[in-house]
């Protein structure tokens, strides 16, 4: 069964998920959300993708996600975080009809997601109180840099999912000076990686 890639997650939280899956091929016929090379391979190519992040911040409560796109990493995370106290996702996405997903699909789970439908960097100076900043196949590690650091500098960190060339965006860009970076290995691809990120105090 393909969600049994989800290891050590809930009855429920597999019947949310089935929810999203149902949301998300319905709503693939009228707006192309994913590649739909990847549809075959859902649960490991978006599902667990995302969820991994969790396991590396376990005791987050406060996310924000930058350009959503659709849901991953964080709608997944909101999923994931459904029944716990205090947790909330702030999901940043420009395309309004993909916000109109998020908010469709985000009410059918009752997860805790607040959808932006704006450009992350018309939103990210005014959240607050956020822990992890995360984005996925959004842009360059340099200006995922530039767009979380309002978050950055409040505290937060960042968890980026690159794929098999982020050594090759390690540039001498003065952003890279004012941050400390971490790589984690990603259980859905040997060649990806997780890029963990915290501003130098």
């Amino acid at each position: 069964m393909a969600e049994a890639k989800l290891s050590g997650v809930s009855r429920e939280t597999i019947a949310d998920l089935k929810i999203y899956e149902r949301e998300l091929r319905r709503w693939q016929k009228i707006k192309n959300l994913v590649a739909p090379s990847t549809l075959e391979h859902l649960w490991t190519r978006h599902f667990s993708d995302s969820a991994q992040l969790l396991a590396l911040k376990p005791d987050a409560r406060r996310w924000a996600d930058l350009g959503s796109g659709a849901g991953f990493p964080g709608l997944v995370m909101a999923t994931l975080l459904k029944n716990v106290p205090g947790a909330s996702v702030h999901l940043i996405e420009s395309d309004h009809r993909k916000c109109a997903f998020l908010r469709e699909t985000a009410r059918a789970l009752g997860a805790p997601a607040i959808i932006h439908n704006a450009r992350a960097e018309e939103v990210v100076s005014d959240l607050q109180d956020v822990e992890i900043v995360t984005a996925r196949a959004l842009a360059p590690l340099r200006d995922l840099l530039e767009l979380a650091m309002p978050l950055l500098e409040k505290g937060a960190e960042g968890l980026f999912l690159k794929g098999q060339d982020v050594a090759s965006e390690l540039t001498d860009d003065a952003i890279f000076s004012r941050v400390t970076l971490e790589f984690f290995p990603s259980i859905t691809s040997e060649a990806a990686r997780i890029v963990g990120a915290k501003l130098i105090c």
